[in-house]
């Protein structure tokens, strides 16, 4: 009888001694956030577990309904840092910027603050029999990883987030980019020259190159994928786009350097890669892009710089869609990985 009352006892005690201190020890900021965070939530968004499961990837599925953790340096998103928003990859609510984005070196994107603290929901995690501060989307209830007080000043807060519940959404798009960005001094200028990843390679080593992006163009299916303009009937080209600083770089030496590029007289191919979106073809943006494109094209043609007639296309910009996150900036992760 009495091996029973200390059976019922001692885990009654460790229980009110938990509660004791989570009540009355001093809170941290992220602490309070936890007793506090929780009440600006919106309207949320309710779903069956077996919906979810549908709806997401198996990984997905794992990380964000049971709780799991993606192996360190193995998301998409750690080593990642184009301009934009992290939405939730389960029901699109937008989480955290790039601009509050920094490497921390635990191998998971980390944040030093979310775009609303109303967007984040916070819960204690004793999972590990220690206390953490577990992070959830406050619109679906999807776990999207942890917060710590290890972070950079002056929040000092280490948002450490799963890749696979995010689902990033660049700013850099097409026409959107330079329509949303009129006070900015920057311009945009896009061209094809064969697999996009040495191009974009070679272009964002120049400088006043301020942001490049792979992906296609120039095609008329929407939202392609790879395997998609691979096949070769789309109609898109690879592409690069770029975001540069005209005070430093003009448009005139751009074109300078695509022709340096590539072998601009090769109808769709370059070099080992064959098919219409390895075509060479210059996007322009403005009718002066398209002027200056057009007469670099005849002053070439004049000087005799190439043995064939070239074969670049000049077109009108339209939609540019960014390719798969794995090939942007493909060499320098290459790079990364090798080293």
């Amino acid at each position: 009888m009495r091996l029973k009352k200390e059976l019922i006892v001692f885990p009654a005690l460790f229980l009110a001694s938990i509660w004791l201190i989570n009540t009355f020890w001093p809170h941290s900021r992220i602490e309070k956030q936890t007793l506090e965070g929780n009440k600006t939530m919106n309207k949320k968004v309710i779903r069956t577990e077996n919906v979810w499961k549908k709806h997401l990837t198996p990984e997905q599925f794992h990380v964000m309904r049971n709780a799991g953790t993606e192996k360190p340096f193995s998301g998409a998103y750690n080593d990642h840092y184009l301009k934009g928003i992290y939405h939730c990859a389960a029901c699109g609510t937008p989480l955290f910027s790039s601009d509050t984005k920094y490497d921390h070196g635990t191998g998971w994107p980390s944040f030093t603050d979310p775009v609303d603290d109303g967007n984040i929901a916070y819960h204690d995690d004793f999972s590990l029999c220690t206390k953490r501060i577990e992070v959830r989307c406050a619109m679906c209830d999807s776990h999207l990883g942890h917060v710590f007080d290890d972070g950079p000043s002056p929040s000092s807060q280490h948002f450490c987030i799963n890749s696979v519940a995010l689902d990033f959404r660049p700013a850099l798009t097409e026409k959107k980019a330079k329509d949303r960005l009129p006070a900015e001094k920057f311009q945009v200028a896009t061209f094809a020259a064969g697999c996009f990843w040495g191009v974009e390679d070679k272009f964002s080593k120049i400088k006043g190159v301020i942001r490049t992006a792979v992906g296609y163009t120039g095609g008329n299916v929407k939202n392609p994928t790879y395997q998609q303009v691979c096949r070769g009937n789309t109609g898109h080209a690879e592409a690069v786009h770029i975001l540069y600083d005209p005070a430093i770089l003009s448009y005139t030496e751009l074109l300078d350097t695509f022709f340096r590029f590539h072998d601009p007289t090769q109808l769709d191919r370059q070099g080992p890669d064959v098919g219409s979106q390895y075509r060479s073809a210059i996007f322009y943006h403005s009718d002066e892009q398209k002027r200056e494109a057009e007469n670099m094209i005849r002053r070439l043609g004049s000087a005799g710089r190439f043995h064939a007639p070239i074969a670049t296309q000049v077109k009108p910009a339209i939609e540019f869609y960014e390719a798969e996150e794995y090939h942007q900036k493909f060499y320098e992760k290459l790079s990364k990985r090798k080293g």
